[in-house]
């Protein structure tokens, strides 16, 4: 992570910084920062980090951008988090706790001057929780995946919250990092929240986060430091909603020393089980008809070690549903990740029959969460209990079958309309006579470049001149000839316009030669679209035939079954398709 560079008796020397933290000084795109990083020779060199995660001085990064015109003035969010980086170095975590206690208290908890001087002037614009959230939302982005394992980001929290649902009681998370989860779940009815985390800091943290956030309301708030599987701070605690991202593949997480315990009702989960460890903690703490949501890598839905406590927590009914989550929603990795919902029932009322599962997986990490009807499906606990136990999504929610002799049709029809087109995009080109060739030596495609005759850019080799047809250009300059020009020895090829050769005709006669590129580059665009659509004109055939949804040719021509009710859904699909 970025941070100060400390010398003798830890005296700060220089602010360090991401290339995230440069393009958000910026006003930039991190990508922005890369190509900056590639072709500007005078861009300040790493001065610590690694080659995947550079970091640099912030001194001379502000010079460059200055001198650039990049930069933007500093706003007071953005000084507030550079006195706390170079006040607190890597300890970001503690360094917001701080800013959070200060913030509770009127204006005490920050011992550095300037931290504290930055804190009110920002204070002075915002609510105390905007400022505190702003931080936060700054920390998830920015720092290092190494770092920031076990705190929940803000889309996993969005996403956490919608599956939840209100909460009127209590809400509980026993691993709850810096409390992204604890705030964002049960909505703004829940009379508790309750919560606990190994580090001291994400406790300080959590708990600032939460009180600011209810200020005015009536919620008891308690964050409490310490491990919730060898020393659960709330042992007797049965919580109405919980929520959870426990840490994952943590192989000493107490399991000689905790075989008897209670709370292990599916079974004592293996050593390389963590996470079935804290589905059950989770499970355990769940009041009768309330509900749990934890959030888990998806391999815990599969791993054979773990299919034991699967099959019971299906038998039991525990599983109300099974939500596989896009990749891009965890802090640490791109893994992907799953939602378990659990149920206990009450007295009242009957285990579940029926694990919903919903396979959200090709969503956008932003959502949308409510699925389409195909991406779920209701399977029988029956059909859960084989050898596997296999709970991934994935395996039951399957995209729905098209109508093969519809999609079929239409494909079939669009292939004659476009190979009926194909023909007559070639243009007529008679045989060259030898006199015809132009005489003269070539122009050299950088002479036009740097004469400002022609440009090259996002849409590469064009026309910067009434004297140039673009067309002409582009079609001589890729040639064969060109093309063997820009081949090395050893057979690498590499696309060098400027190293381009063309012919020196006048501006009428390039015109002649630009038409016949440019039908032929419409040929060829058209061709590539043929031959996408006969590939998969080819596919839907082949699975409507081995579905037996299409039958193959009848009789002795060969003619295909007639069905009368195709005409009518291929001109049904046609009208979609147009609106």
């Amino acid at each position: 992570m970025y941070g100060s560079a400390m010398g003798d008796g830890d005296e700060v020397h220089e602010v360090m910084v991401t290339a995230a933290e440069i393009a958000r000084l910026a006003g930039v795109t991190r990508a922005a920062v890369s190509n900056w990083r590639r072709r500007r020779p005078d861009f300040p060199t790493p001065a610590g980090g690694t080659s995947a995660s550079p970091l640099f001085a912030l001194a001379e990064v502000r010079k460059w951008l200055a001198t650039q015109r990049q930069g933007r003035e500093v706003s007071a969010e953005v000084h507030l988090w550079q006195a706390l980086r170079a006040a607190y170095g890597e300890e970001m975590v503690g360094a917001l706790a701080d800013v959070g206690d200060h913030l509770l208290s009127g204006g005490c908890g920050l011992a550095d001057e300037a931290v504290r001087e930055a804190a009110d002037a920002l204070v002075g614009q915002r609510l105390p929780t905007d400022v505190l959230e702003g931080l936060v939302s700054r920390l998830l982005e920015s720092s290092a995946s190494s770092v920031m394992d076990g705190h929940s980001t803000l889309r996993l929290a969005r996403a956490v919250r919608e599956f939840a649902g209100e909460c009127a009681g209590t809400v509980f998370d026993p691993a709850c990092g810096i409390g992204s989860l604890l705030i964002a779940a049960g909505g703004g009815t829940a009379t508790r929240r309750l919560g606990q985390d190994t580090l001291p800091n994400a406790v300080r943290l959590a708990r600032a986060r939460m009180r600011l956030s209810a200020a005015g309301a009536a919620v008891d708030v308690h964050v409490l430091a310490g491990d919730s599987l060898r020393a659960d701070a709330f042992p007797g605690l049965r919580a109405d909603l919980v929520v959870c991202e426990p840490p994952t593949a943590v192989a000493g997480w107490g399991r000689e020393e905790l075989l008897t315990d209670p709370r292990w009702e599916a079974g004592v989960p293996a050593r390389g089980e963590s996470e079935l460890a804290w589905l059950q903690h989770c499970y355990h703490h769940t009041a009768p008809g309330g509900h749990a949501v934890v959030v888990l890598p998806a391999s815990v839905a599969r791993r054979r070690s773990g299919r034991r406590i699967r099959a019971e927590l299906v038998r039991r009914g525990c599983i109300n549903r099974i939500i596989a989550l896009p990749p891009g929603l965890a802090a640490s990795h791109a893994l992907p990740l799953h939602l378990w919902l659990l149920n206990r029932p009450s007295g009242a009322e009957a285990a579940a029959r029926c694990v919903r599962m919903t396979d959200l997986s090709a969503n956008s990490p932003d959502g949308p969460w409510q699925p389409e009807k195909h991406q779920e499906a209701e399977v029988p606990l029956i059909d859960l209990l084989n050898d596997d136990v296999d709970l991934t999504p994935g395996r039951y929610v399957r995209e729905p079958e098209p109508d093969y002799a519809v999609e079929y049709a239409a494909l079939r029809d669009e292939l004659d309309e476009r190979l009926s087109c194909l023909r007559a995009l070639l243009p007529e080109l008679p045989a060259s006579e030898g006199s015809t060739a132009p005489r003269g030596a070539p122009m050299a495609v950088s002479d036009l470049l740097d004469g400002g005759l022609a440009a090259l850019g996002g849409e590469g080799l064009t026309s910067a001149s009434d004297q140039l047809d673009a067309d002409y250009l582009r079609g001589f300059a890729s040639s064969a000839a060109n093309t063997r020009r820009s081949t090395s020895a050893s057979g690498t090829f590499r696309v060098d316009p400027r190293s381009a050769l063309v012919p020196r005709m006048d501006i009428e006669r390039q015109r002649h030669y630009g038409d016949a590129f440019r039908s032929l580059s419409t040929f060829e665009r058209e061709l590539a679209t043929l031959a996408a659509l006969g590939e998969r004109t080819a596919r839907i055939a082949r699975e409507g035939l081995t579905a037996f949804a299409l039958d193959p040719p009848r009789g002795q021509n060969g003619e295909r079954p007639k069905d009368e009710g195709v005409a009518e859904r291929k001109a049904a699909v046609r009208e979609d398709r147009t609106r």
